[in-house]
């Protein structure tokens, strides 16, 4: 654990040198990391592939374009986000002025999962060190070619002193939540995520947390060809693997067969008759979640799919019927299972997602506006689709993240520099005039306050 105190240490002594309280300086950091990932595409790709057999395709947009577009829309956009904005102020103390200064936390700690083992730990990384702070980041021990990767691409070109990298396990993670952060930026489960705030309380730090949940998806609309493609595409990226793929759909009894069959079209359409053999396909993580996701299976009856392969860790695109009680139902799925459930309207549907906890993402495929007013007006989620499954993740423009079971906090673009950054309130006051009636003794000013505060 020595290295865990050490690279704790030396940023404690970066913050306090205040070397990246200079613009510049954040530029040249996110111009390193930025050389480093272009430079060594290829390695990261390799990574990915022997982790999750992620196709070079989806590492590509999902994980290593993603980042990159990220660190340059920080660069572009940094100084503009860390000038100090002017907002009004009460004419009771005229002559003032004030401000909003943004500035940074200090030292952040960044602890990413195993599904987007690149992406999910290099993001919130930008923002971090956009807005000034230093980072500790703790990649996931279950992607450990990326973890390795990771490490050996930043350690080359940045100075541990504003990134350092901490690999390991339970162990490794235990000893780093017991040291003393500004911030903590946390992206995984809820049974972790208490842990983590749990140990963040002890020093009252504040935390970012992106977890999960069962997000809904919706069909009440009449293309239910194109429907079905949009939520295969979402559904089965990565295998199933994301955080805000589609986890179930709820369908009317009458559209079901259609629906069915049209997802088995483009299954068949998007990696061929022999998904195993498709390059465009993945697997699962590992062998524990390979028999969680199995076990699913075996208490279905599936629709379509459920071939399984455990020597690769393979599980095929797969539609299963279910209802409120069955036991695919209980729990996030994380992987190439699709539910559909029966409902009858749209009203069904949305007490039906309200009996749950509030999703990391919710879809909802409806052609009526007064329909998509409702959605939107009556469903509380982190986010949110109308006709589509997970593109909101690719605009930099909206914050993402939960809400109640699914996360505190929201990043991405602009939002993740604000989430790093403290909002600073400053009051600027002149000598020129001042109003002794706010000053003691108070006799005989209360009602000329009251006139004027009834004015103001």
């Amino acid at each position: 654990m020595d290295k865990i105190t050490e690279a704790v240490q030396l940023q404690n002594d970066t913050i306090k040198s205040n070397e990246l309280l200079d613009i510049s300086k954040r530029i040249e950091l996110l111009l390193k990391l930025k050389e480093v990932i272009c430079d060594n595409e290829q390695r990261i790709v390799d990574a990915l592939k022997a982790d999750l057999n992620k196709p070079v395709f989806e590492s590509y947009i999902s994980e290593i374009d993603f980042v990159v577009h990220e660190i340059d829309l920080a660069i572009s956009n940094i100084r503009k986000w860390a000038k100090p904005q002017k907002v009004g102020s009460p004419l009771t103390f005229f002559p003032v002025k004030s401000y909003i200064y943004k500035e940074p936390y200090g030292k952040v700690l960044i602890i990413s999962p195993w599904n987007y083992p690149f992406q999910l730990l290099l993001d919130p990384l930008v923002g971090a060190i956009a807005a000034g702070n230093t980072a500790i980041l703790k990649p996931s021990e279950m992607a450990p070619s990326t973890a390795k990767v990771i490490t050996e691409l930043i350690e080359s070109k940045i100075d541990k002193k504003y990134i350092a990298v901490v690999n390991g396990g339970v162990e490794e993670t235990t000893a780093l939540l017991e040291q003393r952060f500004d911030y903590i930026f946390y992206t995984g489960n809820g049974h972790v995520a208490r842990i983590v705030m749990a140990a963040a309380a002890k020093h009252l730090t504040p935390v970012t947390l992106e977890l999960g949940g069962k997000s809904p998806c919706v069909v009440l609309n009449k293309d239910l060809d194109l429907s079905a493609k949009r939520i295969v595409w979402g559904k089965f990226f990565n295998a199933g693997q994301t955080c805000v793929a589609p986890d179930y759909v709820l369908i009317t009894p009458e559209a079901k067969d259609t629906f069915v069959k049209a997802c088995e079209k483009w299954i068949s359409y998007f990696y061929g008759k022999d998904v195993k053999s498709s390059s465009d396909y993945g697997r699962i993580i590992n062998e524990r979640h390979f028999d969680r996701l199995n076990s699913y299976i075996e208490g279905s009856e599936p629709l379509t799919g459920g071939i399984v392969d455990k020597s690769e860790k393979y599980i095929s695109p797969t539609l299963v019927s279910a209802d409120s009680k069955s036991s695919i139902m209980q729990d996030e799925i994380f992987g190439p299972i699709l539910p559909i459930v029966e409902i009858s309207d749209l009203s069904e549907a949305i007490s039906f997602i309200r009996t749950n906890e509030k999703p990391l993402a919710s879809y909802a495929f409806l052609d009526e506006a007064s329909e998509k007013d409702r959605f939107i007006s009556e469903v509380s989620s982190g986010g949110m689709v109308i006709n589509d499954t997970i593109v909101h993740l690719s605009n930099p423009k909206l914050p993402f993240g939960g809400v109640g079971e699914s996360g505190i906090g929201g990043y991405h673009g602009k939002y993740s520099f604000d989430l790093f950054s403290h909002s600073k309130s400053v009051m600027k006051r002149s000598f020129l005039f001042e109003n002794s009636l706010r000053y003691p003794p108070y006799q005989g000013k209360l009602d000329l306050i009251r006139k004027i505060m009834s004015i103001l």
